[in-house]
């Protein structure tokens, strides 16, 4: 507030000082006052100075004039607001003042140019002619009479004769003429020497002088200027007599300038050769009034010359006046414009303050009449605004705490539907999926490639189960919730699905509106399948008790009837006689015997499946146990190729040896009969680190036989399938419930070109429990980790 005051006041101090330097310098040149017209070199300097200030103080005021103009220009190119109003008010004061000021420099330029021509016009010129003309005129009148003097006395010396050189004669003819010398002087020179004079001066100091007045005034283009000395020019000084008779000999009109007089000489000859020299006085004072004619001629001829400078500098006044009137109306229109921009200004930045959340902002821009009510308004509004917001933070700080609790409540509800088993999907009305967790994911989607949010159940579930999810959540609109269970074909195979569906309702008015579905997703197939295993052990365990009960007496009979038989050949070939009864039932006795030992076997596997021994993992070499594994079968596999790719520096695994070494066996001999049928015959068998399960090791063993359908590899596991056509379908089941037992899994994939691949994943042995087995590991990274090739 000060500084913008302080700036008002000294704006108008330099306003009003510049104004008066302005009146002060056209007083000077119009009215020419004594006062302002200095003399001395001191007054020219102090004059001059402010003059220079002046000329400063003009150049200062258009800066800031253009200053104001480009800020303003630069404010309307960047669109600040009031731009374009300081704009249109500078533009509309420049308009209105630009008419009467065009009018007033025109009037003052035409009344301007009239005065300098009046002031140069051809009469004046006339009387300066005039004047001058007659001064020379009447010093030429004098010289006519002086010259007539002189030729009067020459002649009346002439006439007398021989006595011409006489003194007295030459006296006495100038005393004759003393009345019309009037008052002038003569005398004879004879070889250039006084012989006779009359009233003159002798030896006196005396001076020649030249008449040279200005004829007429030179034209505008004249280069030449007149000279500042008298009009009559002083050429030479020194005696008098020596000096007149020096002008005689001269031709330019001298003047002779002795005892204080001015003198016009004239001269003639005698017939004896004696020069005669007279000299007329010019009136008194003729030649002080020559000299001021001259001298204001000689001014009147540089002001004609310097008319056009006068006009230059006479418009350059009235140019000076005029831009200092545009400056004062645009000066005016900018103040008079920041009145009103600048209290908006300040509350559209109040406002911009507050919209940014300043709540505590106030306008103190100085405002006049309607603007003031409105920024007295504007502050109460924004005393209301503050005051709201204080209860806004209080209400917003309760909404926060309360969100905070229900963020809380919400993550726990997350992470508990993230970390249930099952999968759980949240649809809306339109059968959108709003909500699905990792289970659900992972059984859909085992990759994680694709986004579920968005899409319809429709396009996710697979259509072979999706009649079964139509129908729950139709039955749900009716019961609230409903279930079922049903088969669906994943990518990762075919599971069995328990499904339950349950409608989302809200109360809105007593009514209730569906506000969507959630579906629970329990993948049974395990379930099922170790239902399955355990219906099939109690088959087999009551089928192994019932068959063993009728094998063994049909054994021992079968065993009797050998002995018995063998008995009686002997007795019949002693006495040579041939019963071909006796061979016939030998062999049937061996028959019987073969069979019961089948039937054995059955049982027993009947009785592993039932009663299979649990399996006691501890940390193992998997190196080793596929080693001891393939031992078995050396020399064995009938033109096999086992190609082994075992990884080295391998951790230690949790297995039983045995078990796994079982496990193994049984996949091997699958592969080997497998194989029968294919031209080329090849077992590969490799050990690494499983890429999808950090903690596993992954044992994988791949043929070139025909292969597995995808229908078939849904039931490889179960008991009793078998692809072989002597199959018991007991073998792939055993390896599944070791896998089990070790915590591990067994699956089966198709293999490339041809072929089947069973992959077991076995978990690793802790640090801990694998450090007494170190010099087991150590034998284990001392494997080659090339492949090697063995043929069986």
């Amino acid at each position: 507030m000060g500084t913008t005051r302080q700036r008002k006041i000294l704006m108008v101090v330099l306003g009003v000082f510049l104004l008066l330097l302005f009146l002060g310098l056209a007083a000077l040149n119009a009215f020419r006052l004594s006062f302002l017209s200095p003399s001395t070199p001191g007054g020219i300097f102090f004059f001059t100075a402010v003059s220079f200030i002046a000329f400063l103080l003009f150049v200062a005021v258009l800066i800031l004039l253009m200053r104001n103009v480009l800020k303003l220009y630069a404010d309307q190119r960047s669109r600040m607001l009031g731009a374009r109003l300081r704009t249109r008010m500078l533009g509309g004061a420049m308009l209105l003042s630009l008419l009467p000021i065009s009018c007033m420099f025109g009037f003052s330029y035409l009344l301007m140019n009239r005065a300098i021509e009046r002031w140069f016009s051809q009469p004046a010129a006339q009387m300066r002619d005039e004047s001058a003309h007659v001064a020379l005129d009447l010093s030429r009148y004098i010289e006519a009479n002086a010259r007539s003097e002189a030729e009067e006395i020459a002649g009346v010396i002439t006439a007398a004769g021989p006595d011409a050189s006489s003194p007295f004669i030459m006296q006495r003819a100038m005393q004759q003429h003393e009345v019309t010398l009037l008052g002038g002087w003569a005398q004879v020179y004879s070889d250039n020497v006084v012989i006779s004079r009359f009233r003159t001066m002798g030896n006196a100091p005396a001076s020649i002088s030249t008449w040279s007045p200005q004829d007429t005034l030179p034209d505008d283009d004249a280069n030449t200027s007149p000279s500042n000395a008298h009009p009559l020019q002083r050429q030479a000084q020194g005696p008098f007599d020596a000096i007149a008779l020096q002008a005689v000999q001269r031709r330019d009109e001298p003047i002779v300038t002795a005892g204080g007089k001015d003198y016009i000489l004239g001269s003639a000859h005698t017939a004896s050769g004696l020069l005669v020299v007279t000299g007329a006085p010019l009136p008194e004072g003729m030649t002080a009034h020559i000299g001021e004619l001259d001298r204001a001629g000689h001014q009147y001829w540089t002001l004609f010359r310097l008319r056009r400078q006068i006009r230059g500098t006479y418009m350059v006044l009235m140019l000076m006046i005029t831009s200092l009137a545009l400056f004062v109306a645009s000066w005016l229109a900018l103040h008079l414009s920041k009145q009103v921009t600048r209290p908006v200004e300040a509350l559209a930045d109040a406002m911009a303050a507050i919209a940014q959340g300043n709540y505590d902002q106030r306008v103190e821009a100085t405002a006049t009449e309607e603007l003031g009510d409105l920024v007295q308004s504007f502050n109460t509004m924004a005393e209301d605004l503050e005051t709201s917001r204080r209860l806004v933070e209080q209400t917003t700080v309760q909404v926060f705490e309360a969100n905070v609790e229900l963020e809380s409540r919400r993550r726990e509800l997350e992470t508990m539907l993230q970390t249930i088993p099952n999968g759980v999907v949240m649809l809306d009305v339109d059968r959108r999926i709003r909500v699905a967790n990792r289970a659900f994911s992972e059984m859909l989607d085992p990759g994680g490639q694709r986004a579920f949010i968005g899409l319809l159940i429709d396009e996710v579930i697979p259509s072979d189960a999706m009649e079964s999810v139509d129908r729950l959540l139709q039955r749900s609109h009716r019961m609230g919730s409903a279930s079922a269970e049903t088969e669906m074909h994943a990518p990762s195979g075919t599971l069995n699905v328990a499904v339950t569906a349950a409608i989302l309702e809200s109360d809105t008015a007593g009514a209730r509106t569906p506000t969507g579905y959630v579906l629970v997703l329990e993948n049974a197939t395990e379930l099922l399948r170790a239902q399955k295993q355990s219906a099939w052990k109690e088959v087999a365990r009551r089928v192994a008790h019932e068959i063993k009960n009728p094998l063994t007496p049909i054994a021992l009979s079968a065993e009797q009837i050998r002995r018995h038989i063998v008995r009686l050949g002997d007795f019949l070939r002693d006495r040579e006689i041939e019963s071909p009864s006796i061979a016939t039932i030998h062999r049937s006795s061996e028959v019987i015997s073969s069979s019961v030992e089948s039937m054995r076997s059955l049982v027993d596997q009947f009785s592993s499946l039932a009663e299979f021994p649990n399996a006691r993992p501890r940390p193992a070499d998997l190196n080793t146990i596929v080693e001891n594994s393939l031992s078995l079968f050396a020399g064995r596999l009938n033109r096999v190729t086992v190609v082994r790719s075992l990884s080295a520096g391998l951790p230690l695994v949790m297995a039983d040896p045995e078990a796994i070494k079982r496990a193994l066996s049984n996949l091997i001999d699958n592969a080997a009969e497998a194989m029968q049928t294919s031209l080329r015959r090849e077992i590969h068998i490799e050990t690494r680190r499983s890429e999808q399960s950090p903690g596993m090791l992954e044992l994988v063993i791949a043929d070139t036989g025909p292969g597995v359908t995808d229908e078939m590899r849904e039931r490889l596991f179960l008991p009793y399938f078998s692809t072989k056509q002597r199959g018991t379908g007991l073998g792939l089941t055993i390896a599944a419930k070791i896998m089990a037992d070790h915590q591990g899994t067994i699956r089966a994939e198709g293999n490339t070109p041809s072929g089947a691949r069973f992959i077991l994943e076995l978990p690793v042995a802790s640090s801990g429990e694998s450090g007494e087995h170190a010099a087991a590991g150590s034998a284990a990274a001392s494997e080659p980790s090339s492949p090697e090739v063995h043929t069986a």
